[in-house]
């Protein structure tokens, strides 16, 4: 479970009120590299902006003719001669007018930024995904898996709703502070000066009880990581909680994380709660003085009641577009940081080109040389040195060893997953580095202890080496791995959907179904890691009868934890500390007593 915090906004205050953003590093090099992601649609762009400017405008006049029309009825009244409706229906007319062009550009303007918005984030999907494909797989040793998909789900979601937000209000947020303070200008100075001065009080109230609450938000977030990642654990063994009495400790620990999460967040909410009412009282004294010094300004003559109408709207208006900039330079904060996160991994150091490869002839025999091969998984801690063997085409080739000895580290080389520090690995007389990996990795079939099973029917998983196979062939191979009866007893038979977490397919019919799949694909050489250790005797017999099928013909490798899997292999090589310490055939290495004896008779010693 990825627990890396992100964007963490201030639940129940408004907008602008702040929030808890993950600062990014380097926000100037993250936004630049957004933008040369934007750099492509900078004609759309320039459009939303040339809307953007126009519905603001529309929406700041529009006041402003409405505290005509005011004056034209006042007029009315006051002169005794009657309202004149012709001069109420044409500004009516040019006000619907405005209200309707306004919501259009601002339509356009939503419907082009969410479009561009959206292309974005699609090429970030599209360049993650080439990106993975390229990556070495020491990477994916280093990083956990959630950490991964949350860049590619959470991150780039974030990049893409936030450009779409703070874009479009970035743009009419500072034409709509410009233009109302304008127009409140234009109206009258003295007023103006009062919705000004209003401002900066009710800001600071603000920043009060923002750092009040902040703290609070703080402790909820923590408490809700706590509880989230407590009822997770508890989930997910649930059968070790029963098993060993572990209710009332889980209860009373979820209790306590729960009243932290309480206190904290009520006190939270409660603070935020008093924002908008404080704001709101502050705006309340400045319309009142607004009202006072616009009447006083009214019956001196110097304004009419249309505009003090007009310019209490502006006033109303006007706290909205500097909560909406406040509130962008988080979202802008955000965008950056989730930026960081994605820019960062499409910045990782990648597999070395392979333009120059050589190509094996189609005839492969299979044989396969280590000479004097050295690898750490780190330079300072050699995990294979000066390693030595010679396999002939064929051959049947078992390796064990102690934990941690090396023999996973031979795959991960022979597989060309991570390349040697020293020494050459050769196939057939080719040195594999300097072959592609993908015409490597086209040598062998695999079949590991962990079986992998993806969201599908069971004729796509077993045809996953080879996907042009057709039904006969997949049947086929399923008939060699004696999980062909097991398919037909389930009511759509091949077409069956299964998935790697299927709870209806047992751990042997699983391993049953991959090793179909490596029969399918008819690979020149094998590599087997033993997958008997977690079944019942009927299905290990199986799967040692189908993997003895799928080896025979064929250069294998067997990693070995059961050493009675492996009497009849052709040679067994012993690694101790990455290096072969013993090699031959099995009755010859009991016979001479060495390590691999110890090995064995500790496993069937009472």
């Amino acid at each position: 479970m990825d627990r890396r915090p992100r964007v963490m906004g201030f639940r129940g205050g408004p907008p602008g009120a702040g929030g808890i953003v993950e600062k990014p590093k380097h926000f100037k090099k993250t936004m630049i590299t957004i933008i040369g992601y934007l750099r492509p649609f900078w004609w759309q762009i320039s459009l939303v902006a040339i809307c953007a400017i126009i519905s603001t405008i529309f929406a700041i006049v529009s006041p402003k003719i409405l505290g005509n029309m005011t004056d034209e009825i006042i007029k009315g009244f006051i002169g005794h001669k009657g309202i004149n409706f012709g001069a109420i229906e044409h500004i009516g007319f040019w006000l619907i007018g405005l209200y309707i062009l306004s919501s259009a550009f601002s339509y356009i303007q939503a419907w082009m930024m969410t479009t561009i918005s959206q292309k974005v984030t699609f090429a970030l999907r599209r360049d993650i995904s080439a990106k993975i494909s390229r990556l070495p797989l020491s990477y994916f040793d280093k990083h956990e898996n959630g950490d991964i998909i949350s860049r590619v789900t959470n991150d780039i979601e974030t990049i893409s709703q936030n450009l779409n937000q703070s874009m479009t209000q970035l743009m009419t947020s500072l034409i709509m502070i410009v233009g109302i303070l304008v127009m409140m200008i234009t109206i009258s100075w003295q007023m103006t000066l009062i919705a000004v001065l209003v401002l900066p009080v009710s800001m600071a109230f603000v920043s009060l009880i923002v750092k009040q609450s902040q703290r609070f938000y703080t402790r909820q977030q923590a408490a809700l990581g706590e509880i989230d990642g407590h009822i997770d654990e508890m989930f997910s063994n649930h059968v070790i909680v029963k098993t060993f009495n572990g209710e009332k400790r889980s209860i009373h620990r979820f209790n306590d994380i729960n009243h932290k999460l309480h206190d904290s967040g009520w006190k939270a909410q409660f603070l935020s709660g008093l924002m908008m009412p404080i704001m709101q009282l502050i705006s309340n004294f400045g319309y009142v003085s607004v009202a006072v010094v616009g009447g006083w300004l009214a019956i001196n003559g110097k304004i009419s009641i249309g505009d003090i109408q007009a310019f209490i709207q502006y006033m109303n208006q006007f706290t909205q577009p500097i909560s909406q900039t406040a509130n962008i330079v988080n979202i802008l904060q955000a965008t950056a940081a989730a930026g960081e996160r994605v820019f960062g991994f499409l910045a990782e150091k990648e597999e070395s080109s392979e333009e120059d490869a050589t190509v094996l002839p189609r005839a492969v025999k299979g044989e396969v040389l280590f000479d004097d091969v050295s690898f750490g998984y780190s330079k300072d801690h050699p995990v294979i040195k000066h390693f030595n063997a010679h396999i002939s085409p064929k051959q049947n080739v078992a390796i064990v060893g102690p934990t941690g000895a090396g023999k996973t580290t031979l795959v991960n080389l022979l597989m060309r997953f991570y390349d040697i520090h020293s020494g050459s690995i050769k196939i057939d007389g080719v040195d594999i580095a300097k072959m592609k990996r993908q015409d490597v990795r086209r040598l062998f079939g695999m079949v590991l202890q962990d079986t992998w099973l993806f969201q599908g029917t069971i004729a796509e998983n077993i045809a996953y080496g080879k996907t042009n196979a057709t039904h006969e062939e997949v049947a086929a191979a399923a008939r060699a791995a004696h999980v062909d009866h097991f398919i037909n007893t389930l009511p759509d038979g091949y077409d069956t959907i299964i998935s790697d977490t299927a709870d209806t397919i047992s751990a042997g019919e699983k391993q049953l179904l991959t090793i179909a799949r490596a029969v399918l694909a008819d690979a020149p050489m094998l590599i087997l890691d033993e997958a008997t250790s977690s079944v019942d005797t009927r299905t290990e017999a199986l799967i040692q009868s189908a993997m003895d099928k799928l080896s025979h013909g064929r250069t294998s490798f067997v990693i070995a934890h059961r050493l009675s899997t492996i009497k009849s292999a052709d040679t067994i090589l012993v690694i101790r500390d990455g290096n072969i310490v013993e090699q031959g055939k099995h009755l010859d290495l009991l016979k001479s007593g060495g390590y691999y004896s110890e090995l064995y008779n500790s496993q069937f010693s009472s």
